[in-house]
């Protein structure tokens, strides 16, 4: 995500804040922390929500903050884990529990309702078999997909069930049998939706634009044609799809060498940098 933050407002002239979840008692960043997001009264006057978040609970003071953002009519971004951004089976008693992600009504959760997915189960191999991006039928001049000239990545591909709503798939993807992008596809897997477009209309009665990709481990953000997707959605979910440039610059900034894919292998005793 900071990654990502950085492309925008280096290249692209956005304004970006990026919140943590943050061990309370250190605070350090700290994946493991699922009940504290310091900052998130940034989104009251956001433009645009992008969620990296999985499997979270928390207090309801801070969910009434994501909440709202969804319910006003603002656009959204979903990345990989976000299907499954919430988790209150051992807080039933949350006025929010009803957003869990195995929640029944509404069925999936916050994932499935907003975003068009809940989580089922990895499809491809975890950490054996990666993802190809394939251009959905018809799909091919979607705003979104202009100057992207391939997508692969190493995080491995999502089961989805029925993408919820109006949900539209603009790349599917191809499970490949190995880590590499040139690993050939796995004979006895189908292609899977994983990037969609859809709308969500909450409280307000607004319409929001939504983009989710189950992409997005930060392995990911080292393909030039992931990169280029994702920014793309910034610009089409805030309406400013004739902006879109081909070749604009999707480039990292400064140095990136993302963790391995897995839980526990973050770097540690990190703290917030502050915004300038």
């Amino acid at each position: 995500m900071p990654a990502l933050a950085r492309i925008l407002e280096e290249h692209h002239g956005f304004r970006c804040t990026v919140l943590y979840s943050t061990n309370p008692k250190t605070g350090n960043i700290d994946p493991s922390t699922m009940d504290n997001i310091p900052g998130l009264e940034a989104l009251r006057s956001a433009d645009l929500m992008i969620l990296f978040a999985r499997m979270l609970a928390l207090p309801d003071d801070q969910m009434r903050e994501i909440v709202e953002y969804a319910n006003s009519g603002r656009p959204m971004i979903a990345l990989r884990t976000s299907t499954h951004p919430f988790d209150f089976s051992k807080h039933r008693e949350s006025r929010y529990a009803k957003y869990s992600w195995d929640s029944k009504d509404p069925a999936g959760g916050f994932g499935r309702l907003v975003f068009g997915e809940t989580w089922i189960a990895h499809y491809g191999a975890h950490q054996k078999e990666s993802t190809r991006g394939v251009v959905a039928p018809g799909m091919e001049k979607h705003p979104i997909l202009k100057g992207v000239d391939g997508i692969w990545g190493a995080s491995d591909v999502y089961e989805i069930t029925s993408l919820a709503g109006d949900s539209k798939p603009v790349v599917m993807g191809q499970v490949l049998s190995g880590m590499d992008p040139a690993s050939a596809p796995d004979p006895a897997k189908k292609l899977m939706p994983i990037a969609w477009i859809k709308t969500y209309v909450g409280d307000s009665g607004k319409s929001s634009r939504v983009f989710t990709t189950t992409m997005g481990h930060a392995l990911d953000f080292t393909d030039e044609g992931f990169r280029r997707m994702v920014v793309n959605a910034c610009y089409w979910a805030l309406g400013m799809e004739r902006k879109i440039a081909p070749a604009s610059n999707v480039n990292l900034v400064g140095d990136y060498n993302p963790a391995p894919i897995g839980f526990g292998k973050e770097k540690r005793n990190l703290g917030p940098a502050p915004k300038n």
